[in-house]
């Protein structure tokens, strides 16, 4: 088999296919806390999955066919968890695991903080899926690489389990490793093809997104000579544009608390010779790793929700120099979707509803224009913006389709599909994201 180039438009599961067959493994156990990562395997490649084991969410319609090897792990808060329940009945024959006193959101660091629960229910689980039905022998040794555009490491001895990232957990697997690793070959995955890297990428690269951060940018002012900070840069994508867009003429850095995206990000960086633009740096955004008045201009998008938005506040202004801008964009769970198709109103109502994960004291809504206000910038432009996401943004546009349109019904379903076949047809089918934006200016 020929090595794939990442120029090659290739599904998920045909990347996977492929790394699997470069590492002569024929069947594995998945582990997926992304559930655009999975249903290509279970409807296309069933016989390459032992089991699967899907922590968060899941997609009742594309693992039906797994139900019998398929373990569902969530928590007992959220709306995530009502997702899970809601799904169960079509899926008789999977296990469910429910964690108490728990809500998981895209960023829980879940293998860390439920390592004991999360590690017994896992090899339970595994213990029990027939030997048959398994690979009983381990693959290639020890090591790391990179085949089809994912990257991978493998660690352990046994049948094959392959761990797809875990989101944007800061640790993502690590915690389990030794546990996995006894009984099983791990194999961890991640680059850009895959997980959260993956969404993120395709996110940060559509017009729709791009041009919120335009606006934002060009509301702040950025000069040929400033300092520029991206404040939770995750895979750096914004980073690059930035890079690209201004020609080296500015010193950029990105922070993140999460150490996996940092290492993509990194690596993204290089590959695309960026990476003696920026600097990227550990740190939380809630006690950021700087000097007072370090930065002409920080940014920070889509972050600012899932922290103690006050504190990222207060450290954001006290990095940022006297004279300075800040710009900030929020999800917004107060404000409606929007779906471009022909629908009937109560389809409609469901798909457009104001939704999204926010922490417990995390900033996603209108009030980003005061806390802005009152944490000492002036001049604030409040710019509340729909980002809108179509086929040529097709990774992150069928994850945002999926959260949308989660458990529907059989005629939802038909629904939905006939619709979009419409609005396509006509070249007119999109969606948009709802955010709050602003820019404040940091007092002389």
């Amino acid at each position: 088999m020929t090595e794939v180039t990442e120029a090659a438009a290739l599904t998920a599961e045909e990347r996977l296919r492929q790394l699997l067959g470069h590492l002569g493994i024929a069947q594995a156990h998945f582990v997926t806390r992304v559930p655009d990562d999975s249903p290509g395997l279970a409807r296309r490649c069933p016989e390459m999955v032992s089991s699967l084991t899907a922590i968060g969410g899941v997609d009742p319609q594309a693992v039906e066919p797994l139900a019998a090897r398929l373990l569902v792990i969530t928590g007992d808060r959220g709306r995530n968890a009502e997702a899970v329940r809601a799904a169960m009945p079509r899926l008789r024959d999977a296990q469910l695991v429910t964690l108490r006193d728990y809500e998981i959101f895209a960023w829980t660091d879940l293998a860390a903080e439920r390592t004991e629960e999360l590690g017994a229910a896992m090899m339970q689980f595994l213990a029990r899926i027939s030997p048959s039905a398994a690979q009983p022998s381990a693959p290639a040794p020890a090591g790391e690489g990179e085949f089809a555009g994912v990257s991978y490491r493998i660690r352990g001895a046994g049948p094959p389990l392959v761990l797809l990232p875990m989101f944007l957990a800061a640790s993502q697997w690590e915690p389990l490793i030794p546990l996995l690793g006894d009984r099983y070959c791990t194999i961890t995955l991640g680059g850009a093809a895959v997980g959260a890297v993956a969404l993120l990428e395709s996110r940060g690269r559509a017009v729709g997104y791009l041009q919120m951060v335009r606006t934002l940018l060009e509301e702040a002012h950025v000069q040929p000579g400033d300092k520029v900070l991206e404040v939770g840069s995750g895979t750096g994508v914004l980073l690059r544009w930035l890079a690209r867009r201004t020609g080296g003429g500015n010193q950029i850095t990105g922070v993140d608390i999460n150490p996996y995206l940092l290492r993509e990000a990194t690596a993204l960086a290089r590959r695309e010779g960026l990476a003696d633009l920026i600097a990227f740096r550990e740190g939380n955004a809630e006690s950021l790793p700087f000097p007072d008045a370090s930065f002409d201009v920080v940014m920070s998008v889509t972050v600012i929700e899932e922290v103690d938005a006050d504190r990222m506040l207060t450290e954001v202004v006290r990095v940022t120099k006297p004279g300075g801008r800040v710009a900030l964009a929020a999800r917004a769970i107060d404000l409606p979707y929007l779906a471009n198709l022909p629908l009937s109103p109560a389809l409609k109502t469901k798909v457009e509803a104001p939704r999204g994960g926010v922490a417990p004291r995390g900033c996603a809504d209108a009030s980003l224009y005061r806390r802005m206000r009152q944490s000492g910038l002036a001049q604030v432009k409040m710019l509340p913006q729909l980002t809108a996401f179509d086929r040529s943004d097709a990774t992150f546009l069928e994850h945002m389709q999926g959260q949308l349109l989660a458990n529907p019904t059989p005629e939802e379903a038909r629904e939905w599909l006939a619709a979009r076949a419409e609005a396509e047809a006509e070249g007119a089918f999109f969606m948009a994201w709802p955010h709050h934006s602003a820019v404040g200016t940091k007092a002389l």
